[in-house]
Formats: structure tokens, sequence, C-alpha cells
């Protein structure tokens, strides 16, 4: 995760700090930091741990696009982020920013 927060113009330790990396995550999905709180719901049995799943294939998308990644790549990165997430980090896939609105449904800048 360390070198998809490099690319995304994090800095890079924010990677192992615990609490703090999932906010910058959400930051690099556009997601709401409100939802980390989401994460803590995986206390409660069955239904916290199927919450936060959800959380997480939904942050994991939210990264793929702002990577120019398609949907079923952040559905890898939510299920499977120990493989996905290097690929990520070490691939020739470059962070958006701003330009979300330039993607189309399968992933790919528009010229």
């Amino acid at each position: 995760m360390w070198k998809v927060f490099e690319k995304a113009q994090k800095p890079g330790w924010v990677a192992i700090i615990p609490i703090y990396n999932i906010i910058v995550l959400l930051e690099i999905a556009k997601k709401p930091t409100w939802w980390l709180l989401l994460y803590f719901l995986s206390i409660i049995p069955l239904i916290g741990v199927l919450i936060s799943v959800t959380v997480n294939i939904m942050v994991g998308v939210g990264v793929a696009k702002n990577f120019g990644k398609s949907e079923g790549f952040g559905v890898g990165l939510g299920l499977l982020g120990f493989v996905f997430y290097p690929i990520l980090g070490f691939g020739d896939a470059k962070y958006l920013d701003n330009k979300t609105d330039e993607i189309n449904e399968i992933g790919a800048i528009q010229e």
C-alpha cells in the first residue's frame, strides 16, 4: 500500500500507521471520512462483518476508479487486497486525482 499512497501523492509512510492509513485510503477513494466508523462495526458478530466487507469493497472500487481501473479490479482490492494492492502499486496505473469525470464505464481515460 506504500506505493499506492505514493502514487496518489500521499506520504508512503502513512500506510504503516494503523487508523490514519484508513482515513487516507478513504481520501484516495473519495469517500466520506465518517466511513471509518463503519470499519469498526466489524466487532458486531455477523452483521458487523458483512457491513465491514461491503464497505471494504466499496472503498476498493473507489480506489480502483481513481486509478483508472475497472470495478472488478476494485472488488479484488476489497476482497484480496494483499494481491491487488501490490499490482496497483507496482503496475503502470496512474492516479487520476480530479479527472474522475473523464473516466468512462470501463475505466479508461478518454482522450
